[in-house]
């Protein structure tokens, strides 16, 4: 995995000497890291260019660990400056969505697409912040394996954690690799993050918005709110997948991308 700045990511050219159609940005969940886009990265033998970044210092990451979306926001600016990419489809995850609204907020500049996959523009709670500051006890006294105990029930659906005992192992290994300090810092990014929903009128980029049909994080509901808030944006539920819906259902979840950045952008 290369490393560029503060920046480690994840990155895949198309084949060939042609130029790439363009460049698109994958933003992780939380307590993840890059490597859940990997399903993902097929998406360069249509022509782009997919980049993946590790954020906050996650997996070893060169950055330290982040405390604001603002701070990942700037992360991204950083790498995308770096790699000399003017514009992208950028796009996140749960977490990856909220760097995406707080990038967008900061430096729309940079957007020629928006995904958002799973997510939110709700500030958290003051029940969700409470749960987090549970979290951020729970990270700090027993670890990443404390948080993914907690966590796994939530992100993958009752038929994968049932059925597919290879995509629970590979969830969990992805967020053992993440250190108590860099979880915790996402959790103070994620119940401190601003309520985005007064932007998303001002978004006006093509936008596709995806959800798992059995997402018990973000339900398909908060998704069909998304939708009905940006104008001209796409809405597709992905059958069969919990919040996870990229690595669930990942040949869904790519057939949907594609279509988007064949026919939207």
């Amino acid at each position: 995995m290369p490393t560029v700045g503060r920046l480690r990511y994840l990155d895949a050219l198309p084949r060939g000497p042609a130029r790439p159609r363009g460049t698109l940005i994958l933003l992780h969940a939380f307590p993840l890291n890059a490597r859940m886009w990997e399903p993902q990265l097929a998406l360069a033998d249509l022509g782009w260019r997919v980049v993946a970044p590790q954020l906050g210092g996650v997996d070893g990451g060169v950055a330290g660990p982040a405390s604001s979306m603002a701070d990942y926001a700037g992360e991204v600016v950083d790498l995308l400056d770096v790699l000399r990419i003017e514009d992208a489809v950028i796009g996140g995850l749960s977490m990856g969505g909220y760097v995406t609204l707080a990038l967008f907020r900061h430096a729309p500049r940079y957007f020629r697409g928006m995904v958002l996959a799973d997510t939110r523009p709700q500030a958290d709670t003051p029940e969700g912040v409470e749960g987090r500051k549970r979290m951020l006890a729970l990270v700090r006294e027993k670890g990443a394996a404390a948080v993914a105990d907690e966590m796994l029930p939530k992100l993958l659906s009752d038929e994968a954690r049932e059925h597919h005992p290879e995509l629970v192992a590979r969830t969990r290994a992805l967020m053992l690799t993440n250190s108590a300090d860099a979880i915790a810092g996402a959790i103070t990014a994620l119940m401190t993050r601003p309520d985005s929903t007064p932007l998303l009128q001002t978004i006006h980029c093509p936008t596709l918005i995806l959800v798992g049909d059995r997402d018990v994080v973000t339900p398909p509901p908060l998704s069909e709110g998304l939708h009905a808030a940006i104008a001209g944006s796409e809405l597709v539920v992905i059958a069969g997948a919990g919040h996870l819906s990229s690595l669930e259902q990942p040949a869904a979840f790519n057939a949907a991308l594609a279509r988007f950045l064949e026919h939207r952008v």
